[in-house]
């Protein structure tokens, strides 16, 4: 491969290769995906993403709504100025351990989101990805755009409409798309769950309960599993203070030293139901570490061809683009990508080698300008 990206259709694909594959295409539900591959020493693990294009929503919740915290507050327009490709489900165990070669979680199973990492872990891994699968522009999405993407379209509490709360962990609209306190014990099928036969107002009665497998509840309108419960995710920026003003691309200040806080969002399988809306955020310590905190994976420099753009052709076509190691001087290069889908592009900027120290200073350089591709 040496230095060069190398395009393939799926007869081409043959045995199982230990460089990081991407495969493209276009699916009747959802639109726009991608596919990552990838085989290490130590194991295989794919994630899928979707397509999130640009576009304005109204951030935040209005005052009526249930569960509502003041941090939510004064609702505004935002808007993104770039798309970008996000994890259709929260980080898995088994990925981690591909990228990584550990398991941290406290939940133990290959299909269930990791856990148990901070976010400087999660800039080492962003770090190790890249340095597998170069300019693939690897980082988490800002808040503004974590927001956005689980809304879908929707300015409601949850992505499928309004949330009756009939007790502290009793949400009934909940049920369908979200692992939550009122339901994560339902069946749980761990030996180490976590005792949860104390909580109160429960929708379903169960003694132990904890993370479950990633995508068993229903998507979101752009084909995201589990923005709501199972795991609270970290984004790459601080919680900032809202105002009534519109922002364009807005970032979070995270603040530095004891007092330095990245904003996580979600809720997750332990959490109230009033915590589990798409509107409600919290901010913890770079440093920190717990067992209802993962992430969700955001790429940055791969497009669908012209950003914006929702391609035509036939539904269900995939080409799939396959990673070498690159090296030498830096360089750009942009790979149109032909294929009966008619589209698709790849911007490859060879960025420097990076240390594992390195990724708090990539990340603030990466999403300087948040929602536009790295480099």
């Amino acid at each position: 491969m040496d230095g060069r990206w190398a395009f393939e259709t799926w007869a081409d694909r043959g045995a199982a290769k230990r460089s990081p594959e991407i495969e493209f295409g276009i699916d009747a539900d959802y639109g726009v995906w991608a596919r990552l591959f990838i085989a290490t020493e130590h194991g295989s693990a794919e994630q899928r993403f979707r397509w999130i294009e640009p576009g304005s929503f109204w951030m935040g919740s209005p005052e009526d709504e249930p569960g509502r915290f003041d941090k939510e507050g004064p609702r505004h327009l935002v808007t993104l100025t770039r798309g970008f490709w996000l994890a259709d489900a929260p980080c898995t165990q088994a990925f981690w351990l591909a990228v990584m070669g550990d398991s941290p979680s406290s939940f133990q199973s290959p299909d269930r989101p990791v856990e148990q990492v901070s976010w400087k872990d999660v800039q080492r891994f962003l770090v190790a990805l890249e340095q597998r699968l170069p300019a693939c522009g690897a980082s988490l999405p800002t808040e503004a755009e974590w927001e956005y993407a689980c809304r879908a379209g929707t300015t409601s509490a949850i992505y499928t409409g309004d949330l009756d709360i009939l007790g502290e962990r009793n949400a009934p609209a909940l049920d369908p798309i979200a692992w939550y306190g009122g339901n994560s014990g339902v069946d749980f099928d761990l030996d180490n769950g976590w005792d949860s036969s104390d909580w109160k107002e429960k929708q379903y009665p169960h003694e132990r309960a904890g993370t479950r497998a990633v995508a068993g509840k229903q998507p979101n309108a752009w084909g995201l599993y589990d923005m709501l419960g199972n795991v609270w995710e970290w984004c790459a920026d601080g919680r900032r203070t809202y105002t009534d003003q519109p922002q364009v691309d807005p970032w979070g200040d995270p603040g530095e030293g004891d007092a330095a806080r990245r904003a996580v969002r979600g809720g997750s399988w332990l959490d109230s139901a009033g915590r589990v809306r798409s509107a409600c955020r919290n901010a913890i310590h770079p440093g920190d570490a717990d067992h209802a905190l993962g992430f969700r994976l955001s790429l940055r420099s791969i497009e669908p061809g012209k950003p914006g753009s929702r391609p035509g052709g036939r539904r269900g076509c995939a080409r799939r683009a396959r990673a070498g190691p690159v090296s030498g001087r830096g360089g750009f290069g942009r790979i149109f990508l032909t294929s009966p889908t008619g589209w698709g592009a790849f911007s490859a900027r060879t960025p420097r080698r990076r240390s594992a120290e390195d990724g708090d200073a990539f990340l603030r350089h990466s999403s300087a300008a948040p929602g536009r591709g790295a480099g």
